[in-house]
């Protein structure tokens, strides 16, 4: 795990003796007292690049950044004049930290790849960019009342608020930037903010659609001219395996390959980032030479589940797309495939310990197996469904701009998604009345809605009516704020104090903005920091994971599109084939664009049911009973039901096992990530999970 980490003291005084006596565990000093920065972590050395303009302004970057020197030079005295918006406009994935004088300035990105934490320490302000050293660093404890929230109301800022799971360690929100001046600290947007009464002009189609296209490559050619890097691995080469060439032996030691990677699922996402990629001028290999052997320029990976039975026929189709694909000269193609070992739920007793939980953790082992066959470099397509689809909300929004004529394409394609029934000719006019009932909606009352669903424990609503699929989902997300999959599970208490906190974040006042824009954002907050999650949980050493489709001008581009084209069926195969069709790629095999939703829920199914003892023993003590939030028993009832082919939400039951697992790794966890004299003689969460108040 990489992160940063810094503090801003008080004026007053000299630097506090805490301060000196105190550092964290294998860290490069950027800069020192009073305001010291240091950057912890396997970081490449291009991956730090400091620009200083004299000794008390100066400019960090930590990630992959496509600007040049002088490009963060005028970032950086854009920013000493308050124009923080200058310091994320530049390509690629990265955080930035300037200091001018007394002031410094840490800022996020859009989406939440990249968080930034802050806590009150030595009398004032520490941050970094991981929750858990700053728990390590004021000895916290863990928030179970934020675990409670983030189960209830998983999409939900109003429940979580700026909380995270260690007490006293707060989060910046995406799309904000943390300001200290003296041990003070700020927290103030740099994103403008759209007027709730008038709306603005919708963007030309075609000019929304080439930002994307430009926004993408432009991020992708960052990836490219970046220095490569070849891994480091000390396990030699055991020579000649039968049935195993260089690759394979390769993977088996847990080392990518040299040079760049792409995934390769015959999926719309990762097909454009690996045929862009391929297509692209950049740097083919290391500096020595290395993965540039046979001409080859792109490593695409395609992922072969063996074990799963149901899907069958989705998954032969993906491979069949994969395999087209990667007829291109310029890529090269590697089939990786996986039996039992690496379906869902696999692992579950090993694996490292992640910041915060998150849903990714129960498939952590299924996808270290395919991105061991990687490269040093390897493109994820992660993150292009939440900015480029359209969250189902986005309907209201159209009835507030009086645009009705808009959801008639999106209604019926609803209508026909769960094929043929007695209720698909009324889909399209219950999709019409939800989506006025939520414009009609005020903020208030959609949240204070949710409250008291969760007091009445009422989860079972459009799936009662509709049954199971795109349209009872689509009619559930038609709402300011909704309990999550695995609130079900919840005890009471613990219901009730999610409510309370809906209550509270009911009246305080807020940034008003259009529902659908709101729920957009919060869907694609909430599964960035699950990507994160995601990035930790599968790392394998030497590599680097790149989501482009998170970058900010990735997203920036992909807010600009029309509301028109966002809710229209397909619209995001649509635009990455123009895309793709905008970098001079026209032909894609037959079915390009499909979902694999079904293969999904297929492989989760069969892991559950392969993996039911291990699930079962789990749950036998979880420590999640013993914090109040659960009652093993109904979720030991559920899991087995689930495992049985039970109708269940499978995605809230994800929740609660990667959330346990999660729980039982930190508390089996040694050490701290701080040495000194002065170092917290106790790790985060010391005294374990203890028991709540009662209400």
């Amino acid at each position: 795990m990489r992160w940063l980490v810094g503090w801003s003291s008080t004026a007053s005084g000299p630097v506090s003796s805490e301060g000196r006596a105190i550092q964290p565990v294998g860290a490069q000093l950027l800069w020192s007292d009073p305001d010291p920065l240091w950057a912890v972590g396997d970081w490449r050395p291009d991956e730090v690049r400091v620009v200083q303009t004299d000794p008390f302004t100066r400019l960090a970057v930590f990630g992959c950044c496509g600007a040049s020197d002088e490009e963060l030079r005028v970032g950086l005295f854009a920013a000493r004049g308050g124009a923080l918006r200058h310091l994320t406009a530049w390509p690629g994935s990265y955080t930035a930290v300037a200091q001018a004088g007394r002031r410094v300035t840490i800022v996020g990105d859009l989406a939440g790849a990249r968080p930034v934490f802050h806590t009150d320490w030595g009398g004032g302000t520490a941050y970094a960019t991981a929750a858990l050293p700053l728990a390590d660093l004021i000895e916290a404890q863990l928030d179970v009342g934020h675990l409670g929230a983030l189960l209830a109301c998983p999409d939900s800022p109003e429940a979580m608020g700026d909380g995270t799971p260690y007490m006293g360690v707060r989060r910046v929100p995406p799309g904000h930037a943390l300001i200290l001046r003296d041990g003070a600290r700020d927290i103030t947007g740099y994103e403008p903010t759209a007027s709730l009464a008038v709306a603005a002009p919708p963007l030309d189609q075609d000019k929304a659609v080439d930002a994307v296209r430009d926004a993408l490559v432009e991020a992708v050619r960052a990836r490219l001219t970046a220095p490569r890097h070849a891994p480091e691995t000390d396990d030699l080469d055991p020579g000649p395996v039968p049935g195993m060439g260089p690759a394979e032996r390769r993977a088996a030691r847990g080392a990518p390959a040299p040079g760049l990677g792409a995934d390769l699922s015959g999926g719309s996402a990762s097909a454009t980032l690996a045929l862009l990629a391929a297509g692209l001028p950049g740097m083919p290999g290391t500096l020595f030479g290395h993965g540039t052997e046979a001409g080859e320029r792109l490593l695409a990976v395609t992922f072969n589940d063996l074990a799963t039975a149901g899907g069958a026929r989705t998954r032969e189709a993906e491979l069949e797309r994969a395999g087209a694909i990667a007829a291109n000269p310029r890529l090269h193609h590697v089939v990786v495939a996986a039996g039992e070992d690496a379906l869902p739920y696999a692992g579950l007793d090993t694996g490292a310990l992640t910041d915060e939980p998150g849903p990714s953790l129960v498939i952590a082992e299924r996808h270290r197996r395919r991105l061991a066959a990687g490269s040093a470099d390897h493109f994820i397509g992660h993150g292009a469904r939440q900015v480029l689809d359209a969250h189902p909300a986005r309907l209201a929004d159209l009835l507030l701009d009086r645009r009705r004529r808009h959801l008639l394409r999106p209604a019926t394609a609803l209508a026909k998604a769960d094929g043929p029934s007695a209720q698909s000719f009324f889909v399209p006019f219950t999709v019409y009345r939800a989506a006025r009932r939520l414009a009609r909606t005020s903020y208030r009352d959609g949240v204070q809605e949710a409250a008291a669903r969760l007091m009445e424990r009422h989860f079972i609503d459009e799936q009662a009516l509709h049954g199971p699929g795109a349209v009872s989902a689509s009619l559930a997300a038609l709402t300011w704020c909704r309990p999550g999959p695995a609130a079900r599970w919840l005890t009471g208490e613990t219901l009730a104090e999610v409510s309370v906190r809906l209550e509270e974040a009911a009246v305080r006042p807020v940034l008003l903005r259009r529902p659908g824009e709101r729920r957009a954002d919060a869907a694609l907050a909430r599964y960035a920091a699950d990507h994160r999650v995601f990035e930790q949980a599968a790392e394998i050493r030497s590599q680097r994971l790149h989501a482009p489709f998170l970058d900010n001008q990735v997203v920036r581009a992909c807010r600009a599109l029309p509301e028109a084209l966002r809710v229209q069926p397909g619209a995001r195969a649509a635009v990455l084939r123009s895309v793709l069709a905008g970098a001079g790629i026209r032909e894609l095999p037959p079915g390009w664009g499909a979902t694999s939703h079904a293969a999904h829920t297929a492989a989760v199914r069969t892991g559950m049911r392969t993996w039911t003892g291990e699930l079962m023993t789990l749950f036998d003590a979880p420590l999640l009973a013993d914090a109040g939030l659960i009652e093993a028993r109904v979720v030991r009832k559920a899991l087995r039901a689930a495992a049985q082919g039970e109708r269940l939400p499978l995605d809230g039951l994800a929740e609660l096992v990667s959330t346990e697992v999660w729980l039982r790794r930190l508390l089996a966890r040694r050490g701290t990530c701080w040495t000194g004299t002065a170092a917290p003689r106790q790790r985060a969460v010391a005294g374990g999970v203890v028991p709540r108040p009662s209400l």
